[in-house]
């Protein structure tokens, strides 16, 4: 129905904040309302929840942000004010990455989401949030970035064997992973970086 609201913040509270728009104010329940400032002008998306007893709008600074809102609306168990407490956590790229691991112990650290809930989130949602939201998590579903990844892991076990070969006791050689993991070398680069660091 709304697909945004742009207007100048009229009024912040801790659970919505009034957009002024040609004369009319705006109630918008947001996941952290003061990241708004007063008097400021923004283009707020929008979601108008009707329900029996509620009518009321939800908003966000991002368009991606809000179809993750809609994605979670869709899990059984999960409510607006829940879809918002997950929101308002700040990092939505952590929230889609728990899902993708299946990582039930940082939903449930939500509020009112319990492990039946957290379950029923990754049973819906994973793998399904690529095309929804993807400014907010590029790198999670950018394949090639896994591949490259990937490879550079096979480099470089591939060099740690090498290594060994040569007659390097692991416990030297694991004093070099945590520099070697930052670099983006064949197998045959992190066997010479390798081999530059232990003569150091």
């Amino acid at each position: 129905m709304f697909e945004f609201v742009r207007g100048t913040i009229d009024y912040i509270t801790p659970e919505y904040i009034v957009v002024e728009n040609h004369g009319i104010g705006y109630q918008i329940n947001t996941p952290n309302p003061f990241i708004f400032q007063l008097n400021e002008t923004y283009t707020v998306y929008t979601y108008h929840y009707v329900r029996e007893d509620i009518s009321a709008l939800y908003g966000f600074k991002l368009r991606d942000e809000k179809s993750l809102f809609l994605k979670l609306l869709n899990v059984t168990g999960i409510g607006p004010k829940g879809a918002l407490a997950i929101l308002a956590s700040g990092n939505p790229s952590q929230v889609i990455q728990a899902i993708e691991d299946e990582d039930e112990k940082f939903l449930v650290k939500f509020p009112g989401v319990g492990k039946k809930t957290a379950r029923q989130i990754i049973l819906d949602l994973k793998g399904k949030l690529g095309g929804a939201v993807p400014s907010i998590a590029p790198d999670l579903f950018n394949h090639e970035s896994h591949e490259e990844k990937d490879k550079q892991s096979q480099a470089l076990s591939e060099a740690v064997e090498a290594l060994k070969v040569l007659g390097y006791a692991e416990r030297e050689i694991n004093k070099l992973l945590p520099k070697l993991e930052k670099e983006a070398l064949t197998t045959d680069q992190y066997v010479k970086k390798a081999l530059q660091m232990m003569l150091k």
